[in-house]
This record gives structure tokens, C-alpha cells and sequence, in this order.
């Protein structure tokens, strides 16, 4: 019958170019015991490049939807339609038309047929294109069976089928059309399954929707369909519906929207019986792609007939490493508000940073193991008192799945994560540890960490120049268990301080009435590497301010590879340049995303940073940086003498002003010292990458990888073993790329089980005026302003008084505070390093507010109310 026509089970794994996703699917489940697949052939890709790529008139128009982008929606819909309409009009030359005649004379004369597109890039693990190619039923006669095969051919170029790949990454000149002819079944009843819950991603319960008459009621949104839910073999919930309206087909072919007869409109549309035998044969399918599918069916003559089965690819991967036994995870990236991929050599750091951890991967994330935690009553009580602290929809989730008494129960005991200490020491020598600082109330112990560890990372510096080679693995390992025990040994004195924020708004709103007034308190603290980072960066504005060919440079022609060379040919170069390598030298390492070793740094990349020094340039006067710390100083003082003041005239009120009077001073000591190590860790671990990168510029020379930057996608062991062996596995780098990429596309959650279910928590709407956002108060006051949507550092447009809303922040992000009038993000927590700088500038800030930068649109004037936690859209 030659490539251009294939029946179904003449299709081997070697035709998949040939028949597409949906075709090559449908012929493997033919193949299937059990699985009853209707009838049918291919008119392969072959045939859709004979008559379709080679039309000289279609080149031009595909060129130019090739340089459109998604925004272009006009231009797509126009050139779309010119060439559908050039498909549409083609004549299929004699030979594919015999080819496709003599198949249907096979099949049997007077069959009605369903016509189904299925391209190359279609129903793939990460992009299903589900939907996007057209589907005709009931078409019956030759001539309209040739007819409905070239308007497939033409769906190919849908306005939503372009869109979808332009959006995927796809070339539209690689992707072929087959078309699937198929017997058609004429159905009592038809819908979806899928084999993962696609509310909950639970892969253990399989949810059914299904309706009378053809499938396209239900997928048209006609009617409202039955919904089953099977987990393992049991019905555990149904919702049946009011079917009013079925898509029947007709004898002269095509199909009709008909009235169900009301005595049906309520009745299941499947029984009980049938459900659990639909539920079995989903299982089999999924077990036989090894994927949760997404599966199309329908019952005629009490059979199933599977029609389509897709895999799930919006679901987010199960961590790895599981035993077997539930297991509940929490997400490590929300936690570090980093919730971008990190790649493979950026997880084996994060892993060692948290090794006494039971830390597991899944989709480019990491997630802690807390099963053993919430087995056990005390684990629960402090699990949701820690996590209280910093994201209170996690609480809220964790609180729901504490209600499920049967899964609760099915956790398996050990060594729980919220007793352990990051150093390994034990929670009593901690506890000790905390008091002695807390009594002794001296800032002279962040003095003496401080100075430990910058000795330790010269030290660092001066050695690692002397280790390279297989040699250099031991090296990193050893300094890096040096370093935990120098950085957490200063855990005591952020835990003081937590405490003493903790005891003063407790201890003010019940004395005197007044919320969060620690975060005044806490304005313009000393120690506080991250406030102070962003507030140098004005003082570099004020070093470029005086010299106009600095900022034309600026401006035009800035590249990061010749910078500091071209500088130093302007007037006024050479003093910009001390100033901007000064701050670099003491925040270089940092970047957005820094938690991921693999992130490009500032002193990689210092044009990053050169948009904010000239907004500073516009927004604020000379010497903004001195008197800001300044303000926050005063602010603070006024503060504090106002609640000594008021403390005094209360009843007891000697002994509690001296009672606040201390804490304050605990507070202050301690609480900039908060985001001290973390500055150390990315600074350390800046020198790691520079020595890794002299490695990885040995393997470019020897030919093992082909950019120095391949390393990334490789684990610390697995470089280890590379830099040992001068060996790797050519196509290892390339699909870790390629897994990335589809990586890059999910959103993690904050709690997932090993079942695969994601854990969602809500706030507490009470009293919140009408069409409030909620979210979680982390820095008290109220503002309005002009909302910014920023999705990414480098394309900030700040200007003085706006308010920033974006997904997350890291210390990074610092710089841009200083312009803000106020902050939203939709990930945090009271704790996180953008909250902690909020309150030390002295911004209203609501965290963890969902779905923000979507709701809340660029340019809105809104209101955040930084104590109470909601924001306002005016």
C-alpha cells in the first residue's frame, strides 16, 4: 500500500514520523488486551508533504508566521486563513487518492467514518497539543471523506494550533499532519477519563466524566456531564447531572443536537458496573505507557471503545526516591522563595547545604520529606507551629490533610525533620546555645561570626587556587562541612531575635492595642548585610551622577564583556568603575536566583545591575543612600520612645517599659544578623563555581562537553566522575536540556504526596472588604500607589512611590526596594529575606497573596494594607 497509506496494525514504533502521536497511540491500543480500538488507517505524513509542503504558494506564508510571536494575533489570524484556504483547494493526486480507495473498499462500502487529525507534535509527554487539530464524525461518501482529509490538513494551521506551537517552541515547517480514518461507533453514551485526578493530581484516583450521545456535548460545554471518581477500585464519589441536550449522529451522516427525554435527563449516564470496568481498563492503559493518560471513550453495545488516549502533561512529577509507602513533601523552593528550575549541579549544592535533610527532587525542585513529622502528634504541633512563621496557606493545607485521619495514620515513623539542626547539633545544645546569647544581650557575638567566617572564606579563597583535578571534589566537600559548622553556629542569635519581634508584637498589641510595631522597631538595624546592599548601589548612582558620558554609555552601549575597559576610556570611567567593582566585590556573588549555583552572578554580568542605577539617578537625590539609613534610625528611636511612654502610664507600667526596653535592645542586636548567612553561603559557594568552571573550561578543551556552562546539567558526583574518567555519555547533556526546558513550564506546589496530590490552602476572608486579595501582613502600614507587574529583575521600570508585585523575592531584589513604595509578592513568608528588608525600609508588604501578578494588572492603583494583610484594587 506504500508509506502513504497504513492501516493500524500495520503501525510499528518505526512509523511514528509517519502517522503522528494520536494515530501511533490509537495503533498500540489496538494492540492491547482488553482495549477495543474501532477500526481504521492512516493517510500518513507522506501524503500530507506531497500535497501540502510542496505548494510553492504556501512557502512565503509559512516564513512569515515562522518570525511571528503570540502577541501577533491579527497577523496570525490572517495569514492562518490564507493558507487553510490554499489547503483546502488543493486537488490529492491520483495516487494517494487510489491508495486511500482501496483501504475503504477493504474496510466495506456504506460506513460511516469519524475523520481525526494527528500531527508529529502531538500527545508527547510535555506537550499533548490536545485539542488544537480538527475532528469531523459521521462523515459519510468518498468524495466527503477526501474533502474532510484536506480540512484536517488545513487544521494543522488553526489559529489556536499556531499559537499553541509558537508558544511551545515548535517550527512549523517540522510539523506534519496524518489523518486518522476511522469506522465510526455510534455511541449510548461517551466522555473522558483520566487516571489521575486533574483537580487534585491524585495519580491513585481516576476521574470519569461522561454523557449521553457523542462526546461533543460534553467537550462544547452543551451539557454539564456525569462526574465518577474511582480510587483502587472503589467508587468514592458521584456527582450525576441534569443532561438535557445529546449530539446524536445522523444516517445521511453529520450530527444533530437532540432533547433527552426527561425521564433520562437525570439518570447515569454509566452504571456502577460499568464505571469500574472503564476505571480497569484506564489502569491498563496508563500501565502500558507508564504515564497518567488521558483517555477518550465510548460505550456502543455495552463495549468501551477507546477513541484517543493522551498523557497528562500538566501534571507536576511525584519527588523521587519513594519506598514505596505515602509520604507527604514540602517544597524547599517556597521555602527559599526561589521557585524557578534549578539545574543539576545547583541541586547537588542545595542537597549538601541540606544534607541531614531527607531532601528528594521532582521537576527541577527540591522537596523535604515531612512524613515522619506528621505521624506523629508532637511532629504536627510543630510542623504547623514552624510553618505558621513563614507561609500560612501551607499551614492551612497541612491543617486539611491532618483532618484525613486514614492517610495520617498510613505515614510511616522516624526521625522527624522539625527536631533537627541544620549544624547537627542536638536541639538541647541549640536551645543552650539560643539562651546564653539571649541573656548576655551583647552585639558583640555578630561581630565575632561575622569576622569568623569572612576568615574562613579568605582562607577559601587562597587555597582553592591550589586545588584542581579529581582532587578538587574532596576539597568543596570538606570546606563545605567546615562552613555549616562556622554559619549555623550563629543560628542561636537569629532565633534571639525572631523571639524578641515575636515577644514585642504580642506583648504591644495586648498592653497597648497595637499591631506589628516590631516592624518599625526593626528599621535601619546594624548587621544587615541585604538593606545595606541595596542601599550602596545609591551610592554608586551617586559616583555615575556627575559625569554625563558615563550615563550616555550607560544607556547605549553597556556590554558586560568590555565594560570595564570602555569606562576606563571616559571622562569620569575610572571613578564609576572603582565604585561599581567596590560593590561588586561585596555583593557580586549575588544574583536573582542565587540559591542555584548555576545562575549567572552580578560580577558575571554587571549590566544587570545598571537599569536601577539609573532609575536611582532620576528618582533620588545625592546622599539618598546615608539619609534613608538615616530616617529608618530615627523612625525607629521615635518609636521606641513613644511605646516607653505609653508602657509608663499602664498599670505595672515601670516594669514592663523595662521589660520592652531590653527586648528592643535584643531585637536590634540580632535581627539584622538574619540575613548574614545566607550572604555567606552564596558567597562561599560563588568561589566553588569559579574553581568548577576552570574544571569545565579543561573539559571544552579536551572535547568531553561542548560549553563550559554543560556542567550545570550535570550533579556534583556525576562531574566528579567526568573530571576522573575525561568520559560522558554524549546525548546525557542533551536531554537533561530538553527536560529542563519542560521543567520550566511547571508551577511547583507547595505540598504534594507521594500519591501525587497537591495540597492547597486558603485564608481567612473574614472582614475583608469586597474583592479584597488576601494575603499574609510580614510589614505593617498602608499605601497606594501605582502597581508594577514584574516577573523578572532585569526588566524592572520602577519609578519613586510604586508598589512591586511580582512572584518572589530574594536578597537580590534588594536594590529595587529603595524606590518602592510598598511590596505583594504571591510566595513568603514573615521570615523570607524580602519581608525582612520590607519592614527594615519600612514598606507595607502582603505575602503570599495567590495568583497576584495575574490578578492584579500593570499600572492598577491599589492599596496594600501591610497590617491587616489584603490588598485593595481601586
Amino acid at each position: 500500500m506504500g508509506s502513504n497509506v497504513l492501516f493500524f496494525h500495520e503501525i510499528d514504533q518505526t512509523h511514528h514520523p509517519l502517522v503522528g502521536g494520536k494515530a501511533f497511540h490509537l495503533a498500540r491500543l489496538s494492540r492491547m488486551e482488553g482495549v477495543r480500538v474501532p477500526e481504521g488507517f492512516c493517510v500518513t505524513t507522506e501524503a500530507y508533504k506531497r500535497v501540502v509542503t510542496q505548494r510553492e504558494e504556501l512557502h512565503p506564508l509559512i516564513d512569515q508566521l515562522s518570525t511571528l510571536k503570540v502577541e501577533d494575533r491579527e497577523k496570525i489570524r490572517d495569514i492562518s486563513g490564507k493558507i487553510r484556504h490554499v489547503i483546502q483547494r488543493v486537488q490529492i493526486p491520483q495516487g494517494i487518492e487510489e491508495s486511500v480507495l482501496r483501504v475503504l473498499a477493504q474496510l466495506g462500502e456504506g460506513h460511516a467514518y469519524a475523520i481525526r487529525s494527528s500531527a508529529t507534535a502531538e500527545d508527547l509527554p510535555h506537550a499533548s497539543f490536545a485539542g488544537q487539530q480538527d475532528t469531523y464524525l459521521n462523515i459519510t461518501g468518498k468524495s466527503a471523506i477526501f474533502e474532510h482529509i484536506k480540512k484536517c490538513w488545513a487544521s494543522l494551521f488553526t489559529d489556536r494550533a499556531v499559537i499553541y506551537r509558537i508558544q511551545n517552541g515548535f517550527d512549523h515547517r517540522k510539523v506534519f499532519l496524518s489523518v486518522i480514518v476511522q469506522r465510526m461507533v455510534f455511541p449510548q453514551a461517551s466522555g473522558i477519563l483520566f487516571t489521575a485526578d486533574p483537580v487534585t493530581s491524585n495519580r491513585k484516583v481516576s476521574s470519569i466524566d461522561a454523557s449521553f450521545g457523542l462526546g461533543e456535548a460534553l467537550v462544547s460545554g452543551m451539557v454539564s456531564a456525569d462526574s465518577y471518581k474511582v480510587r483502587e477500585g472503589e467508587i468514592v464519589e458521584k456527582a450525576v447531572s441534569t443532561k438535557k441536550v445529546s449530539i446524536d449522529p445522523l444516517k445521511k451522516g453529520g450530527t444533530e443536537k437532540r432533547e433527552i427525554d426527561p425521564d433520562r435527563q437525570k439518570q447515569q449516564a454509566l452504571t456502577d458496573e460499568q464505571i469500574l470496568q472503564l476505571e480497569r481498563i484506564g489502569r491498563s492503559i496508563e500501565a502500558s505507557f507508564k504515564h497518567p493518560q488521558d483517555i477518550e471513550w465510548c460505550l456502543a453495545d455495552d463495549t468501551f471503545y477507546i477513541v484517543q488516549s493522551r498523557p497528562i502533561t500538566t501534571l507536576y512529577p511525584v519527588p523521587e526516591g519513594n519506598d514505596g509507602r505515602n509520604r507527604v513533601y514540602l517544597s524547599f523552593a517556597h521555602q527559599q522563595m526561589m521557585t524557578d528550575v534549578i539545574r543539576p549541579l545547583g541541586m547537588s549544592f542545595l542537597q549538601l547545604t541540606a544534607e541531614k535533610f531527607p531532601i528528594h527532587q521532582a521537576g527541577g525542585r527540591l522537596f523535604i520529606d515531612i512524613s515522619h513529622d506528621l505521624a506523629s502528634p508532637l511532629g504536627r504541633k510543630m510542623a504547623l507551629t514552624m510553618m505558621g512563621k513563614t507561609d500560612p496557606l501551607m499551614v492551612d493545607a497541612l491543617r486539611n490533610l491532618v483532618r484525613k485521619k486514614k492517610f495520617i495514620r498510613s505515614l510511616p515513623r522516624g526521625k522527624r525533620v522539625f527536631t533537627l539542626t541544620r549544624e547537627g547539633m542536638s536541639p538541647w545544645a541549640m536551645l543552650l546555645q539560643t539562651l546564653k546569647i539571649y541573656f548576655k544581650n551583647d552585639p558583640a557575638i555578630i561581630q565575632q561570626f561575622i569576622s569568623q567566617n569572612e576568615t574562613s572564606i579568605e582562607t577559601l579563597k587562597s587555597q582553592i587556587q591550589e586545588v584542581s583535578g579529581y582532587d578538587l571534589f574532596a576539597f568543596i566537600r570538606a570546606d563545605h562541612q567546615r562552613f555549616t559548622k562556622i554559619l549555623y553556629g550563629g543560628m542561636g542569635a537569629i532565633w534571639v531575635g525572631m523571639y524578641a519581634a515575636s515577644w514585642i508584637n504580642r506583648k504591644m498589641e495586648k498592653w497597648l492595642g497595637e499591631k506589628n510595631v516590631a516592624d518599625t522597631l526593626s528599621q535601619s538595624v546594624p548587621n544587615n548585610v541585604t538593606s545595606e546592599m541595596g542601599l550602596a548601589l545609591l551610592d554608586v548612582a551617586d559616583a555615575v551622577r556627575p559625569y554625563p558620558e558615563v550615563r550616555a554609555y550607560l544607556e547605549q552601549e553597556a556590554k558586560d564583556e568590555t565594560l570595564f575597559e570602555d569606562l576606563a576610556r571616559l571622562d569620569g570611567g575610572p571613578i564609576v568603575s572603582d565604585a561599581l567593582q567596590a560593590y561588586l566585590e561585596k555583593y557580586g556573588m549575588r544574583c536573582p536566583g542565587e540559591i542555584d549555583i548555576t545562575k549567572p552572578r552580578w560580577c558575571e554580568q554587571p549590566t544587570a545591575l545598571i537599569p536601577i542605577i539609573l532609575s536611582h539617578i532620576q528618582t533620588f537625590e545625592p546622599g539618598a543612600g546615608r539619609m534613608k539609613f538615616e530616617e529608618g534610625q530615627r523612625n525607629a528611636r521615635q518609636k521606641e520612645e513613644e511605646l516607653l511612654r505609653r508602657l509608663k502610664q499602664l498599670p505595672g507600667g515601670t516594669r514592663k517599659a523595662k521589660q520592652t526596653e531590653r527586648m528592643i535592645r535584643r531585637l536590634r542586636h540580632f535581627i539584622g544578623f538574619r540575613e548574614y548567612p545566607k550572604y555567606a553561603w552564596v558567597k562561599r559557594y560563588f568561589l566553588y563555581k569559579q574553581a568548577l568552571l576552570k574544571e569545565a573550561a579543561s573539559l571544552v578543551q579536551r572535547g568531553i562537553i561542548r560549553d563550559k556552562e554543560d556542567i550545570y546539567y550535570l550533579s556534583f558526583e556525576e562531574l566528579q566522575e567526568v573530571v576522573r574518567t575525561h568520559r560522558l555519555d554524549g546525548d546525557l547533556i542533551a536531554g537533561r536540556k530538553k527536560a529542563y526546558e519542560a521543567y520550566e513550564k511547571l508551577t511547583p506546589p507547595r505540598l504534594i504526596t507521594s500519591e501525587g496530590e497537591l495540597l492547597f490552602g486558603e485564608y481567612d476572608k473574614v472582614n475583608l472588604p469586597e474583592g479584597a486579595l488576601p494575603g499574609n501582613p510580614v510589614s505593617s502600614g498602608v499605601v497606594e500607589g501605582r502597581a508594577r507587574v514584574i516577573h523578572k529583575m532585569k526588566d524592572a521600570d520602577i519609578e519613586k512611590g510604586d508598589i512591586l508585585i511580582t512572584h518572589s523575592t530574594d536578597p537580590s531584589w534588594t536594590p529595587l526596594f529603595v524606590s518602592i513604595n510598598g511590596l505583594v509578592t504571591e510566595v513568603g513568608g514573615h521570615m523570607t529575606h524580602g519581608s525582612v528588608i520590607a519592614r527594615e525600609y519600612g514598606l507595607p508588604a502582603v505575602v503570599g497573596v495567590e495568583n497576584a501578578t495575574t490578578l492584579i494588572k500593570d499600572g492598577q492603583w491599589i492599596r496594600v494594607n501591610g497590617t491587616e494583610g489584603y490588598i485593595e484594587r481601586l
